[in-house]
């Protein structure tokens, strides 16, 4: 089973992010039979910034800041996708995010002794913003760099409409479903967004799916090295009796 967790990273309930995700979560879907998908939304949630104060390393990885921040870090654990579904704020993504990311990155680096292994997720990018040209692609940027820290692989969707993720814009609307109106008008930038948005989940699942047939042929690697054994521990988790 193959879990997938998408992020909607949008402060608004049932905004742009959201009508993306969905597509995303459907392609997720798509894509095999032994899916799960949980769609997470980060609306009303609190997540406070990192105050680098060094404890993590003491409390073995925990957080000593109790937010909705353990929550979310439980889902992104368990699971072999993650696509994120962010609005741009000031040419990057929400602070919400930021935060969440930042004491992500700690909290599992002192978890596992000061060395990230490769936990080989799948991770995807999906953001539209307002304005055109207006930190789509920084967004995206920042998304594949957590990846790769992470120890973990950045996909995009189907050339031609996604060359590094998923990236969209209402046309200067404001409403948090403008660009589902675009789309049901047919809008060209709208209809492609929702293609590569489709493409990003399709292909992440596929990846991770790839992923985890290679885990399972070559134990002589994974199970070998103290590198990959987040991975092995979640492949056995996941591996049908």
């Amino acid at each position: 089973m193959i879990k997938v967790l998408g992020i909607n990273g949008s402060t608004r309930k049932g905004a742009n992010s959201q009508f993306l995700l969905e597509h995303a979560m459907r392609g997720a879907q798509d894509a095999a039979k032994d899916v799960s998908a949980e769609m997470y939304n980060i609306t009303g949630k609190k997540f406070a910034g990192c105050l680098n104060c060094g404890k993590c390393a003491e409390l073995k990885g925990e957080c000593v800041l109790k937010d909705d921040f353990q929550e979310l870090r439980d889902k992104w654990v368990g699971s072999d996708v993650i696509l994120y579904s962010l609005p741009v704020f000031h040419m990057s993504m929400p602070g919400q995010i930021r935060c969440f990311i930042d004491r992500l990155g700690n909290t599992q680096f002192c978890y596992y002794d000061m060395a990230v292994p490769r936990v080989m997720k799948v991770i995807g990018g999906i953001t539209q913003g307002v304005h055109l040209f207006s930190g789509q692609e920084q967004v995206l940027t920042a998304i594949s760099n957590h990846a790769m820290v992470m120890g973990s692989l950045y996909t995009n969707g189907d050339l031609w409409e996604s060359y590094a993720g998923a990236g969209g814009w209402t046309n200067n609307e404001m409403d948090k479903d403008a660009l589902k109106k675009a789309y049901e008008r047919n809008e060209l930038d709208a209809v492609t967004a929702v293609k590569a948005a489709y493409s990003v989940g399709r292909r992440s699942t596929e990846l991770a799916l790839l992923l985890h047939s290679g885990a399972r042929a070559r134990p002589d690697i994974v199970g070998s090295q103290e590198t990959y054994k987040a991975f092995a521990a979640r492949i056995n988790e996941t591996t049908p009796n």
